[in-house]
């Protein structure tokens, strides 16, 4: 079952973050994860770095509502038709947030190895001010900001199972984000990312 989330707004300069820490029940998370880690396609790319060629730090797959591929960091993907998972998931997301959504970027970190380093979603496709909307299942991980002047400027949110983080407006224009690496020995995190492809 969803729980009627509160909403919690980051104060935070140039930007427009919200946190709904538990928008499905931690016994609804842990059945989504379950599911989601079995059914979904998960592949892992490889990336160039420096000139040097590496395995992605974690498992990814492309879901949308159409065939528009998404690119970044010299990537391609190209989407996969939605799940009735995927599907159920999208429409909560949407309905708590009230904006509707194309694309589904799912990431799995399969335990504290994986990471996704620092960057922007600024990608040339998904428009002006992109509006991303995260939902975690499984292990919390924390989620870095830091703001692209002002390095020294930083804020880190703890990402619950069953969570729910939604970035639009000018943040990517002003801040960076990550999830890094830890030595704590956790279990794996699948983090859903809905965007809206231009």
């Amino acid at each position: 079952m969803q729980l009627f989330s509160e909403k919690i707004n980051m104060d935070l300069p140039d930007c427009d973050i919200s946190y709904f820490p538990n928008l499905y029940s931690i016994e609804t998370a842990e059945g989504y994860f379950q599911s989601l880690k079995n059914s979904i396609p998960w592949q892992q790319d490889k990336i160039k770095v420096f000139g040097k060629i590496y395995n992605q730090p974690r498992l990814t797959a492309l879901f949308a509502d159409n065939l528009n591929s998404y690119s970044y960091s010299g990537l391609t993907m190209h989407p996969h038709p939605f799940t009735g998972d995927l599907i159920h998931i999208k429409k909560l997301v949407e309905k708590t947030v009230d904006i509707k959504f194309t694309t589904c970027l799912l990431n799995y970190y399969r335990d504290g190895k994986d990471s996704n380093g620092w960057h922007s979603d600024d990608e040339k496709e998904l428009g002006m001010n992109p509006m991303i909307a995260s939902v975690s299942f499984g292990a919390e991980r924390f989620f870095h900001l830091r703001n692209k002047a002002d390095k020294t400027q930083k804020h880190k949110i703890l990402l619950e199972n069953g969570s729910l983080l939604l970035m639009k407006g000018e943040t990517q224009h002003f801040w960076q984000h990550q999830v890094p690496k830890t030595s704590k020995p956790i279990g794996g995190r699948i983090n859903l990312t809905f965007r809206i492809l231009q």
